[in-house]
């Protein structure tokens, strides 16, 4: 455990390589303030011990003492405001680096990581764990390098003003490092706990209000607030713990060594003074210093708990940056293209928990520019056989093919680009109407978003919008209804002018005038390329040009809407539960 939290205290420090000139700088911005500081007593003891006990009042001299006492503080002022300045812009700089490479991460990872993982622990990670990190750059290293060098001229001026008490001094050191040594170990179960808590929150607050609708119509507002106050009085009991630990070893602890060195020092003068006369500059001066050793040792012990929460949180990010579960990669040299939209499945075998298979020997043969349908109960593997084709899964076993070449020779920028993908649930992006149907690709052009749009009868709604294509998209669309969501979705697939077109039960919240306008819009858009339909509504897939019917996984029907109906078997007994009348003819 000590060896992980000491690899990722190096890691943490490895990301001020790219800044090492702007911390050379304001180190040296750092250590004049510190001479600066440490100039203030010994001036006062060269002014008591020169000037006012020996009734010595040159005026020249106090004149002099004054101007450079003045000097030394204003120098003091700009050189702490620098080295603040270039600390924190430095400890911004870094974390700013860090969240977009932990962003970057995450989006090369596999859906099958986004299946398992709660999006409030991820968003969690991304932001409180990476703010709490960016705690240990601005508030605990700065002050840690400032004090441990305002440390280091505070015991040189005390050797300069008594060798003997400066030497006492030293003793203090290992006891306050004793103390913090003794607070890490303790605290820092407590912090993990804090920050695991504070994940489970963000995914039960995350989980109820993406769920609110169903919260509301179902009447479960009081127990998704009792379980969400067991969750977050579990965390207000982590983080008292922790209260209490900081309350006991932080300040607490440090005054009484505090106190004890001051008494200490006044003791060791006073004997000093039974043998020989004392001089009360010195005795100012290094009270003084004492006073100041502690203000450093006091902020740096009450940023020890900045600092073990920075760990904690450094762990959880690293361990998320160092997820291996990444997205299926491109295997082998070249840059195949997708020219004609020829696709078949081969003995396909695919689980995504690694244990139940999804899809068994699926084998399937779509050729260029023909619409196949794939139809079944829920749960029999119809979806999955579009995140394949899209390369989101690796397959357990067999293979899939595009125009002869396999899938996981192509570029995944080709195949997302050749595939059109339309989910049943359309989703919009914050922004403005063109954004969404361009999707930030501006090779697409403000006229051919018109004509993708005018393609899907889209434009029928967008130019009676105030801003027409400039008319802001709030979160996920949700002034839209369902089926304008959907024609924007379409008009989005048709702007990059796919090869294939994957259509997820893209017609299923779509109402029936609205569906009449889309199913033209299909008949177009589907000539001349290849189209896979993944459909529960049977009427929509009857012209396909072959059906193929999904059971536990494998494909157990396969034909044209009339061949599967003559055949009188799982086909025929989906249409007829979907069409009543039918039913009652055929009875």
């Amino acid at each position: 455990m000590a060896e992980k939290k000491q690899s990722d205290l190096r890691r943490l420090l490895s990301y001020m390589r790219p800044y090492k000139g702007l911390l050379a700088l304001a180190f040296l911005f750092l250590v004049g303030a510190t001479v600066t500081e440490m100039m203030g007593p010994f001036l006062i003891k060269q002014f008591l011990d020169e000037h006012l006990v020996p009734r010595n009042f040159d005026q020249s001299a106090l004149v002099t003492l004054f101007v450079v006492y003045i000097v030394a503080h204003l120098l003091k002022v700009l050189f702490t405001y620098l080295d603040l300045l270039y600390f924190q812009n430095i400890a911004f700089k870094i974390v700013q680096d860090m969240r977009v490479e932990v962003y970057e991460h995450v989006q090369k990872l596999s859906l099958s990581f986004f299946d398992r993982t709660p999006i409030g622990t991820l968003v969690s990670r991304i932001t409180n764990d990476t703010e709490a990190i960016k705690d240990f750059y601005v508030s605990v290293l700065s002050t840690f390098v400032k004090n441990i060098v305002f440390l280091v001229g505070i015991l040189v001026a005390m050797f300069l003003l008594n060798v003997k008490l400066a030497l006492f001094s030293l003793v203090l050191i290992p006891i306050m490092f004793a103390i913090m040594v003794l607070y890490r170990r303790k605290s820092a179960a407590f912090y993990l706990e804090v920050r695991n808590q504070l994940s489970v929150l963000n995914a039960k607050l995350n989980e109820s209000i993406q769920g609110m609708n169903i919260v509301q119509v179902f009447r479960q507002e009081k127990r998704m607030r009792k379980e969400f106050e067991e969750v977050n009085n579990k965390h207000y009991s982590a983080g008292r713990r922790t209260l209490k630990l900081d309350a006991l070893l932080l300040r607490p602890a440090t005054d009484l060594v505090h106190i004890v060195a001051i008494a200490l020092v006044l003791g060791l003068f006073g004997i000093d003074a039974l043998k020989s006369p004392v001089e009360v500059g010195v005795l100012y001066a290094f009270v003084n210093y004492i006073h100041r050793f502690f203000q450093p040792v006091n902020e740096m012990m009450m940023k020890l708990s900045f600092f073990q929460q920075a760990l904690v949180s450094s762990s959880r990010v690293f361990h998320l940056m160092d997820e291996k579960d990444l997205a299926p990669v491109q295997k082998g040299d070249g840059n195949p293209q997708v020219i004609n939209g020829d696709i078949e499945f081969k003995n396909v075998t695919f689980s995504y928990d690694g244990k139940r298979d999804v899809l068994k020997n699926v084998s399937f043969h779509v050729k260029q520019g023909q619409t196949v349908a794939f139809v079944g109960h829920t749960g029999s593997g119809k979806s999955t056989i579009m995140n394949l084709l899209l390369r989101f899964y690796n397959i357990k076993s067999g293979n899939i093919v595009i125009d002869g070449v396999e899938l996981e020779k192509f570029e995944e920028q080709e195949i997302r680009k050749k595939i059109g993908l339309v989910l049943q649930d359309a989703f919009l992006f914050a922004g403005n109407v063109k954004q969404n149907i361009r999707m930030y690709n501006e090779e697409i052009t403000d006229e051919e978003v018109k004509e993708a749009a005018q393609f899907v009868q889209a434009n029928t709604f967008i130019e009676k919008l105030p801003e027409q294509y400039e008319t802001e998209v709030v979160e996920r669309g949700a002034a839209f209804s369902s089926g304008q969501r959907q024609l924007i979705a379409f008009a989005r697939t048709i702007a990059t002018n796919p090869k294939v077109l994957v259509l997820d039960e893209a017609t299923a919240n779509i109402d029936t005038e609205t569906e009449d306008a889309i199913q033209t819009a299909l008949q177009q858009m589907r000539k001349g390329r290849t189209t896979i339909a993944i459909a529960h509504r049977l009427s929509t897939i009857q012209d396909a040009d072959q059906i193929f019917v999904m059971h536990d996984g494998e494909i157990v029907e396969r034909g044209t809407h009339q061949e599967l109906l003559s055949e009188q078997g799982l086909y025929y007994n989906m249409y007829l539960l979907q069409n009543k009348g039918s039913l009652q003819k055929a009875l």
